[in-house]
């Protein structure tokens, strides 16, 4: 089967091939011209900057849901020590209250009086708990902050990484589709000078044929699929008019003789 640039890698060598006149002649620089915008177009599919900009918006992606995870364990420590510093607040201030009280001479009776000191110890001893914890709560924020300030210099490059890859891209896509716009330019020129014949059959087999619709006939045998054509078939080419038709016996591409091939005048 021919590649992609319409010729297979065991093809008869240029110099063993004859130039091709007449009607083919066109319908073989048309081809050319089509496979060469497909490559240009398979080009532009697979770009390596496409890959180059995906990895870049990988590895940031990657960051971020990292150092967004960091965070979101960095805001429930931190919730819960505001939680913990408004509940010491509200001790203290529940303290200072009964406190003040006793010293005005409020407790009526020493039983108040040792009913309130009791209560400011207990709410005493709840808020040296709350200290503890949120001393804790603060020895694990710590490290926290620190990768999260760690994380936003290490995103900078990584930032830059992806609008560098995202300006690569753009300019390999407008060089890509800026070749295939002068390409595809000279194909209706082309086209106009292929028989009509010639270029409906053309238009009906590419599609089928990976685009090469159209192979020489190189000592008897079909440059695409290299099969040798058989003898009668070779003689009615031999003995045809100029222009007719012919398919390979194999892949069914379009036959065309090459002039070192005998062929009617």
């Amino acid at each position: 089967m021919a590649s992609l640039a319409g010729v297979s890698e065991d093809q008869a060598p240029a110099s063993e091939v004859a130039p091709v006149a007449g009607p083919f002649a066109a319908l073989l620089a048309l081809q050319d011209q089509d496979l060469h915008a497909s490559q240009l177009r398979y080009r532009l599919a697979h770009l390596p900057e496409r890959a180059e900009l995906v990895d870049a918006e990988t590895r940031l992606a990657a960051h971020d849901a990292a150092a967004a995870e960091l965070s979101r364990r960095l805001g429930e420590l931190v919730t819960r020590r505001d939680g913990l510093e408004l509940e010491a607040e509200q001790l203290t201030g529940r303290i200072h209250q009964i406190e003040q009280r006793v010293a005005s001479g409020g407790a009526a009776s020493y039983r108040d009086q040792e009913a309130m000191a009791g209560e400011v110890a207990t709410l005493g001893r709840r808020r040296g708990v709350l200290e503890d914890e949120e001393l804790e709560l603060m020895e694990a924020i710590e490290p926290l902050e620190s990768e999260l300030a760690q994380a936003a210099e290490q995103r900078q490059p990584l930032a830059a990484a992806l609008e560098v890859a995202t300006e690569r891209l753009a300019a390999a896509k407008a060089a890509g589709e800026a070749a295939l716009t002068e390409v595809e330019a000279g194909r209706a020129e082309l086209v106009a000078a292929v028989a009509p014949a010639l270029l409906a059959e053309y238009q009906r087999l590419a599609p089928r044929l990976d685009g090469v619709a159209v192979a020489r006939l190189v000592r008897g045998a079909c440059d695409g699929c290299h099969l040798l054509q058989p003898a009668t078939e070779l003689d009615r080419m031999r003995h045809a008019p100029s222009g007719s038709i012919f398919h390979c016996d194999q892949c069914g591409r379009i036959l065309v003789p090459a002039a070192r091939e005998p062929t009617a005048s």
